[in-house]
């Protein structure tokens, strides 16, 4: 006899009931993703040095043009709200609702220990959405995966890029960054 188990996929506002419920804290580290609640991974001290020295570069560069918020929801569907590390967003409130993808210039991941997570898990759900530009920053390659132009479940235009060269955000041609400042 075959039994078959049948997963639930939560959605968003299921996932939002779950923590005004108190089932999930504020230092939970979890993110809802195509459905699934996904643990997140504990976040090392140069994975935090590279976000938070990142995440004070964009500010300073992008100055009023955009909002760089750091290890928050970012809403992508009905049945996924991930927390990239970094998101360069349009400059507008969002005390009604996370940003959507509209709303979003670029999506940062920075990968120490889970850059294959990312470009299997996180990217694919980035590129459904139309997120037009993600970073993966893989601190283990010492490099910068630049994707861009998503069609379907990845990008068209994938860029690797490495120490020397410098990078601009398609949607903030006017801010650049050296890799070797992305990197560290």
């Amino acid at each position: 006899m075959v039994i078959q188990v049948q997963r639930h996929a939560f959605t968003v506002a299921e996932y939002h009931k779950m923590a005004e419920a108190g089932i999930f804290t504020e230092d939970d580290r979890v993110e809802l993703l195509d459905g699934e609640i996904v643990q997140m991974a504990a976040i090392g001290a140069r994975h935090a040095e590279r976000v938070r020295v990142l995440g004070e570069t964009l500010v300073v560069r992008c100055g009023l043009g955009a909002i760089v918020s750091s290890q928050n929801p970012v809403h992508l569907d009905e049945r996924s709200e991930p927390q990239p590390d970094l998101a360069v967003l349009r400059r507008r409130s969002y005390s009604d609702a996370h940003p959507a993808p509209d709303d979003i210039l670029l999506l940062i991941e920075v990968a120490d220990t889970t850059a294959d997570y990312d470009r299997r898990v996180k990217l694919p759900l980035y590129a459904r959405a139309s997120v037009r530009e993600t970073w993966l920053v893989d601190l283990q390659a010492d490099r910068l995966e630049v994707y861009r132009q998503p069609a379907g479940d990845g990008y068209h235009l994938i860029q690797i890029m490495v120490r020397g060269q410098r990078v601009s955000p398609e949607l903030l041609p006017d801010v650049t960054l050296a890799v070797d400042e992305i990197l560290g």
